[in-house]
């Protein structure tokens, strides 16, 4: 059974230090802040905690999401963003240093991978890395399938199947996946972003703290509470996005509270 909406019968948000925070669907749909978002982030501040952002869109880099944030009027510091880019940059230089990459994702995403180290290569790669591309077109179609066709390694960003605006959902990276799979015949060797443990370690070293002191809050089961779930974090569904309250009674993953929106939270805090 999972929880009653808008409440905390056990007490859990007292004993959280960190909020670590989806953001599409969750904080602001587009450019417009959901309800009570933004006093929702002052409160957490106010208690003498904090918070950071945890998204799995790769389609942007942390500091096009500060300016981002900075023009919807909230001024953070880049230490106040994590990525799945991030993580997977994180991933290559640890597991795969001086590979050559074939990446399937926009300039932002391009220019983090080569601040990092990443050597990127779209004619003779050693692996494939795929992410929420928006500028994709037919012809990078036809080359990652033929890439991930010939046996690459193939290693993908995160797994969301579509990004919410506020005008409905548009294709990600999952979505993605699915056209590689229906050409290529593979699905990716490993997926960095929620609900993986990837990002979720990297996320715990950039905090410097221990799992269980902090929460997930996000509107999608099966990346952001399935990341709590999986990981030692404590959960939290917000129904501001893609997840309805009937999809929580028929999916195996529970998150340990659910609320409306963030709105919901602040009385709690």
């Amino acid at each position: 059974m999972f929880a009653n909406t808008n409440e905390d019968k056990n007490n859990i948000l007292k004993n959280i230090d960190c909020f670590a925070l989806d953001m599409d669907g969750t904080i602001y749909l587009d450019d417009h802040w959901i309800d009570g978002a933004k006093d929702f982030l002052k409160k957490i501040e106010a208690s003498g905690r904090k918070y950071i952002f945890l998204t799995n869109n790769s389609s942007k880099n942390p500091k096009n999401y500060v300016d981002k944030l900075h023009k919807m009027g909230l001024d953070v510091d880049l230490d106040k963003i994590v990525t799945s880019g991030q993580a997977t940059v994180y991933y290559l230089q640890q597991n795969y240093p001086g590979k050559k990459v074939f990446l399937l994702g926009n300039d932002l995403l391009k220019e983090e991978f080569e601040e990092g180290g990443i050597l990127l290569d779209d004619k003779t790669p050693d692996m494939v890395v795929t992410a929420f591309d928006t500028s994709l077109n037919y012809e990078k179609m036809c080359k990652v399938c033929d890439f991930v066709r010939a046996g690459l390694p193939y290693i993908a960003t995160h797994p969301d199947y579509n990004c919410p605006t506020k005008t409905g959902f548009i294709p990600d990276a999952g979505a993605i996946h699915a056209f590689i799979n229906a050409s290529a015949f593979r699905n990716p060797d490993r997926i960095i972003g929620k609900p993986n443990t990837d990002i979720i370690k990297y996320l715990l070293s950039r905090l410097h703290t221990s799992a269980d002191k902090v929460i997930m809050v996000g509107d999608r089961l099966y990346t952001d509470i399935a990341a709590g779930k999986n990981n030692g974090l404590y959960s939290m569904l917000v129904l501001s996005g893609e997840t309805k309250l009937e999809d929580v009674e028929s999916s195996e993953v529970k998150p340990h509270l659910i609320f409306d929106s963030v709105k919901e939270v602040i009385p709690l805090l």
